[in-house]
């Protein structure tokens, strides 16, 4: 089976749109085409309208709707698609997990549905929506952007093919998507019998990429809408950064999908599965080739198999490459069991030179030195390029761009090594965050911005005044607040919240028996943290008022890195 990249040019094609691509990659385009596809009688599903599918479902009470979309106006699109079929009204919603809930507005702009509309979901969704958009949202929001190829070209050779599970991670046709997140009103635990619209459902807990997911069988109709076996290798790791997945827990989701025997089966992403043994084969090798990852991974970890040892020898057979279920479209093998080994072990894996390693830019400017200088390793760099050897010139090249002094061109050498890999995998993740990250390195589109926390309008504007000062603590430089022992209480439009100041970290509070106060509004707040006003301008103006000790909180407010705040 193809390992990751291709060492050789064979299998790279030049699309349509001037995109240089694996043709695997290519291929993966048909696959999640853009379609209003009929599964059955009554059950449909829009593909390619976003990263996900919007699926209707056709029940006594009027029509299911199924994860509604990154953004109001997708799901407008599904709605329009739908209407050319049937006017029955929207009489249920269900979210399969929290990454495709934002245009459930739509259902009410478009006002055809029962009142009040029940929603159903898992219990955590909400808390994985904030999760998410709180204090990892610079690392998650630059990790969407390196994955989902949301800055790169539509065309040329850099050009978004398609990021794997759908054409794009947000429709260009919908913007500007805007968010219409509506909250689940009848939350679903582990497993539970319901009755959905007037028709029976077995809902259970499957986590899958996220631990809120749960699938949905609709016994009457013989169809299953899920989130657990997808049009592509599942992803154990996302290149773009998430909480490990473990395949113990994933498994038993596709088991009980397995053990309902449905006669259609319906992903939140790719097209319709239809037919009882084809829908047993496909699901079973599915999950096979997760438990594969797994056991190969601890077969050696129990031999003693560094990560790096386990990433270069275990790869899935190539009788999982029979079809885009179970092929490398998406994630990457070598990847996944890395995730598994750390899932299982941590970060040390028994090689002597990470028990202590040196700092990361001390140790490439050594190597660079050792291997005879800057010019030395740029010239073995393009030989191992030139040769075919992709991966050693990749870290020839990372040496320089990560040791001091690195040079523009050495720069751009390490964006032509990355580009090959990129045109060389057959996996749009990794095609995508290879192109983003040249495009940094070269100069073509600069990440610098993703990689500070600039709060996302979204979060501010549904974030609790308490949950946005706390989340303040994760950009404090400690050394500045080290030596200091004092309460801050905030008061936001009568939100209380606080910080207690205490060896070198900011502990959340709810603000009683603070010694130091401060009180503004929720607008002064959120113009500050957003970076549009300075604290000391809101004080001058009297919109900030602080009572207590005002140097000490205009010390800890300094260690804030945010401009507003800081300011």
């Amino acid at each position: 089976m193809t390992r990751s990249f291709d060492t050789h040019t064979q299998n790279v094609v030049t699309t349509a749109g001037g995109q240089r691509v694996h043709k695997g990659h290519a291929e993966q385009s048909e696959v999640i085409a853009t379609q209003f596809q009929e599964i059955r009688s009554g059950v449909w599903t829009f593909i390619g309208n976003g990263l996900s599918n919007q699926t209707f479902i056709e029940a006594p009470e009027g029509i299911i709707a199924v994860d509604t979309g990154e953004s109001i106006q997708e799901m407008a699109a599904a709605l329009r698609e739908l209407r050319t079929i049937t006017n029955a009204p929207i009489a249920a919603v269900i979210y399969t997990h929290f990454h495709y809930v934002e245009g459930t507005k739509a259902i009410f702009e478009e006002g055809n549905h029962v009142t009040p509309l029940p929603i159903y979901g898992h219990e955590k969704i909400a808390f994985n929506k904030a999760r998410t958009l709180g204090e990892i949202s610079p690392a998650y929001s630059r990790g969407i952007v390196e994955q989902f190829a949301v800055v790169m070209p539509i065309e040329g050779p850099d050009g978004n093919v398609n990021v794997g599970l759908g054409r794009f991670y947000k429709n260009p046709d919908h913007a500007p998507a805007i968010p219409g997140y509506v909250p689940v009103t009848h939350p679903l635990g582990e497993r539970t019998s319901l009755t959905v619209a007037g028709m029976s459902v077995e809902a259970v807990h499957s986590p899958s990429d996220s631990d809120d997911s749960v699938n949905f069988y609709f016994q009457q109709i013989g169809t299953c809408v899920h989130n657990s076996v997808w049009p592509v290798l599942f992803n154990v790791y996302a290149i773009r950064g998430e909480e490990y997945r473990d395949p113990r827990i994933l498994i038993p989701g596709i088991d009980n999908i397995i053990q309902w025997s449905p006669e259609y089966l319906v992903c939140a992403h790719g097209p319709g599965l239809a037919g009882k043994e084809k829908i047993r084969e496909v699901a079973t090798r599915y999950r096979d080739s997760i438990q594969y990852m797994w056991d190969q991974t601890v077969r050696g970890i129990n031999k003693g198999w560094t990560m790096d040892e386990v990433a270069t020898r275990v790869t899935l057979p190539e009788l999982y490459d029979v079809d885009f279920y179970t092929s490398e479209r998406y994630g990457v093998v070598e990847h996944h069991v890395r995730q598994i080994f750390m899932g299982l072990r941590g970060f040390f894996d028994g090689d002597e030179s990470k028990l202590f390693p040196l700092e990361p830019q001390q140790r490439y400017s050594r190597l660079v030195k050792g291997f005879g200088g800057r010019a030395e390793v740029a010239r073995q760099c393009e030989e191992a390029l030139a040769n075919e050897e992709i991966r050693w010139a990749v870290e020839l090249g990372t040496w320089l761009v990560r040791s001091e002094g690195a040079t523009q061109e050495e720069k751009n050498l390490l964006a032509r090594c990355l580009r090959v890999v990129a045109e060389r995998t057959p996996a749009a993740n990794i095609r995508n965050w290879c192109i983003t990250r040249a495009r940094h390195l070269d100069g073509s589109f600069s990440m610098d911005r993703f990689m500070q926390h600039n709060f996302n309008p979204k979060f501010l504007s549904e974030a609790t005044a308490t949950s946005l000062v706390h989340t303040m603590r994760v950009l404090v430089e400690p050394t500045l607040i080290e030596g200091i022992n004092h309460h801050i209480a905030f008061v936001i439009d009568g939100e209380e919240a606080g910080w207690h100041v205490r060896h070198s970290v900011i502990v959340p509070t709810n603000g009683w028996g603070a010694q130091s106060l401060v009180r503004m509004s929720r607008a002064t707040f959120l113009t500050m943290i957003g970076g549009r006003l300075l604290w000391s301008d809101a004080v001058a103006s009297g919109d900030i008022t602080v009572t207590g000790s005002i140097d000490i909180v205009d010390q800890v407010r300094g260690a804030i890195e945010n401009k507003g705040i800081a300011g």
